[in-house]
């Protein structure tokens, strides 16, 4: 591996670019190829064994392009496909799932966290699993939101419907008196102002995205892959449909303008 090599990130869809944003942040010398997998999201309503083969599809990809570090920047591909990714990528890899625990961990008050996750993600238990590990007397509340991303996917931040769907998600929340948020999907916070109204500023809403971002920094440290000071990076987008979507939409959140989003010719599906 080179330092001048690029870091991989792969979502779903567009919610990856909530932990992009921070990496740019954090990591302005990195170079970093983003790829959505848009013509299969959402990945939460997808069986286990779904999941992880278009994980391990997304990140045969990247590896393609001579990526030096992984980022899986999609809760739902972290929960059923990184312990795999780690057995068979020769790459560093990071996920998540840990640094939202983390930021949750650090962030509550009263130990009663809720976490907001795709059905998947809930289903498979994995965030009452790793926050009780740091906090063991934590009262955990989970609530699964198939339609966030579809309506996050369409850009309807501020559609009704959304302001609906929110509040109906919120409640059995609200009435557990948590005093802390997850939001357990990358697309999340996007719709953080919604969420925070509906439930209220006494309740902290914590995502992975900024801690993400510094466990990035760390693991460069740690393998001394950190980019020259002098870099001028590029960055480099696909996706697998709806390209001219992805870059009207990823340029507003980003805040600069996305000139190219390309579609892989083809993706090879063997390790």
């Amino acid at each position: 591996m080179s330092n001048s090599q690029a870091i991989g990130i792969f979502d779903s869809g567009i919610g990856g670019l909530t932990v992009m944003k921070q990496i740019m942040h954090k990591l302005p010398h990195e170079k970093l190829i983003y790829f959505g997998d848009s013509a299969r999201l959402p990945y939460g309503d997808k069986s286990a064994d779904t999941i992880l083969r278009y994980s391990i599809e997304n990140a045969i990809f990247l590896m393609e392009h001579q990526i030096k570090l992984l980022v899986i920047a999609c809760n739902t591909a972290s929960a059923y496909a990184m312990d795999k990714l780690k057995q068979i990528l020769k790459i560093p890899i990071v996920d998540v799932i840990q640094p939202g625990v983390e930021h949750a961990a650090k962030a509550s008050r009263h130990l009663r966290i809720g976490v907001l996750a795709t059905r998947a993600t809930t289903e498979s238990g994995i965030y009452p699993q790793q926050i009780k590990k740091k906090l063991p007397s934590c009262q955990v509340y989970s609530m699964p939101c198939p339609l966030l991303v579809p309506l996050i996917e369409e850009h309807l931040f501020d559609h009704p419907a959304t302001q609906l769907i929110i509040k109906d998600y919120l409640a059995p929340l609200k009435q557990s008196s948590i005093d802390t948020l997850l939001l357990g999907c990358t697309h999340y916070p996007l719709l953080r102002p919604l969420i925070q109204k509906e439930i209220g500023p006494h309740v902290c809403i914590v995502d992975s995205a900024s801690t993400c971002a510094e466990h990035v920094s760390l693991t460069l440290d740690a393998y001394d892959l950190h980019a020259c000071p002098d870099e001028k990076p590029s960055h480099r987008f696909y996706v697998s449909d709806y390209p001219e979507k992805f870059r009207l939409h990823g340029s507003k959140f980003l805040g600069h303008p996305i000139d190219k989003v390309n579609i892989p010719l083809k993706m090879k599906f063997e390790i």
